[in-house]
């Protein structure tokens, strides 16, 4: 396939994109689902047009998937609803630790007794698809900063934080691989995935997000105008703190995300604190105003600068949509016939109906959350960009190619299922929830 070919074939798909937001915002199924059909249209499975391998090219593709993925963290990190209390960030923490957890242990006994692979390869393959993805499940996500519903809320930092959590999974099953040392009994796995990578890449981003949030006040408080490459901090950040949390091997995405809901937090705090300071100065002038009455009618201007995180997080979003196109296009074009099997679609049905729903009730026993919303959370455990990552990771470090070729049958169906099935009901399924909530 010729460069000309890619340029036809992509710019079609923008042009038809942008064209038909209107008909596709009335449509009962998702973008992504568009994305998909063209590329399976143009890909092996129909025209034949172009392959995409992704063995051959995992180096490329894990670049992408990469990219995606961090931009994809950072802008729902920004739309994180505050403060952060305990009560409130609890279900989410569950689901994004116990919850996929549970879905990793599930899915790598499927796959070790049903499907015959190796532990390690279970191991590995359960952490691929544990993670639920922050690149595709926009559409049960938080729509915007301070989007306060708690079912958005909570798909939404879960699927920010468990794109991070998941690599211990990732490393252990690498380990029992012969691909990664785990130490004696594991100790060093523990220690360093685990504790190590996992504290300080929460740290880096608390940090670095809320120094930003600081420093954007200091420089710019006085200067509330919106410049074009105002935009760029927000890449800027991720860049700097996920190299950062690279270079003392600490899991990137996860400080991505709590590095947007640093900035995020930090800045309202600044614009609540600056907003009672400039309220208090026109109350004491109103009362001069009431005992002094010919003094000419004054007001203090309490329009507060704008804020770095909100500045970037349109810009941000749009690299999102470029990206979920561009990859899940790909992704047709990497799904060939043969890939659909009984072990394929088994794993996925078993995944969607079993193992999700399974960790989510068992990690959610004792919180507060509804028995409605934990149906809503068992079934929205949407799969994609982030899971091609992990297996690309795993792809360009050594793993075996048998398994490694048998893994991305596997990854692809589930994730062209999960496109499928989770964007043809979101909507329907969103728009009950919605309606039954406000009847009540």
């Amino acid at each position: 396939m010729t460069h000309t070919h890619w340029f036809l074939i992509i710019g079609g798909v923008l042009l038809a994109r942008g064209l038909t937001t209107t008909i596709l915002g009335r449509s009962p199924f998702t973008s992504s689902i568009m994305y998909l059909v063209v590329g399976l249209i143009a890909g092996p499975l129909f025209l034949n047009l172009f392959h995409f391998d992704p063995f051959k090219q995992s180096a490329q593709l894990e670049l992408l998937t990469e990219i995606a993925v961090l931009i994809s963290l950072f802008s729902a990190g920004v739309k994180m609803p505050v403060p952060v209390k305990l009560s409130r960030w609890r279900p989410p923490i569950l689901l994004a630790w116990v919850s996929m957890s549970i879905t990793v242990g599930i899915v790598a006994a499927f796959a070790y007794y049903v499907l015959g692979l190796p532990a390690g390869a279970g191991v590995l393959l359960g952490a691929i698809l544990a993670p639920t993805d922050p690149v595709l499940a926009t559409d049960v996500q938080s729509r915007h900063a301070g989007d306060n519903d708690q079912l958005r809320f909570t798909l939404t930092s879960e699927a920010g934080m468990n794109d991070g959590s998941a690599f211990p999974f990732v490393m252990l099953g690498m380990g029992l691989l012969g691909l990664h040392d785990l130490g004696d009994f594991g100790s060093k796995w523990f220690l360093l995935d685990v504790l190590w990578a996992t504290s300080a890449a929460i740290g880096i981003g608390v940090i670095g997000g809320t120094a930003l949030a600081h420093l954007g006040w200091m420089l710019r408080g006085q200067d509330p105008k919106h410049e074009v490459l105002d935009d760029l901090v927000g890449l800027g950040l991720i860049a700097v703190v996920y190299g950062l949390s690279v270079s003392i091997n600490a899991w990137g995405f996860l400080t991505v995300f709590f590095a947007g809901v640093a900035l995020r937090q930090t800045e309202n705090k600044l614009t609540s604190t600056k907003r009672k300071e400039l309220v208090g100065d026109q109350a004491r002038v109103e009362e001069v105003q009431l005992k002094a009455p010919k003094i000419d009618s004054v007001r203090v201007d309490i329009d507060l600068p704008p804020k770095i995180s909100a500045e970037t997080l349109i810009f941000e979003e749009h690299l999102e949509r470029l990206s979920e196109l561009l990859l899940v296009f790909l992704i047709g074009g990497m799904l060939s016939v043969h890939f659909i099997n009984w072990e394929t679609v088994g794993l996925a049905m078993f995944l969607f109906t079993v193992a999700r729903p399974i960790s989510v009730f068992i990690s959610l026993i004792g919180s507060s959350t509804t028995w409605r919303l934990r149906c809503m959370t068992g079934w929205f455990g949407v799969r994609g960009i982030g899971s091609i990552y992990y297996l690309m990771y795993a792809i360009d470090h050594g793993l075996q190619e048998n398994i490694a070729k048998q893994m991305i049958q596997m990854t692809l169906v589930v994730i062209t299922l999960s496109i499928l099935i989770h964007g043809t009901s979101v909507k329907p399924l969103m728009s009950r929830f919605w309606s039954t909530k406000i009847s009540r």
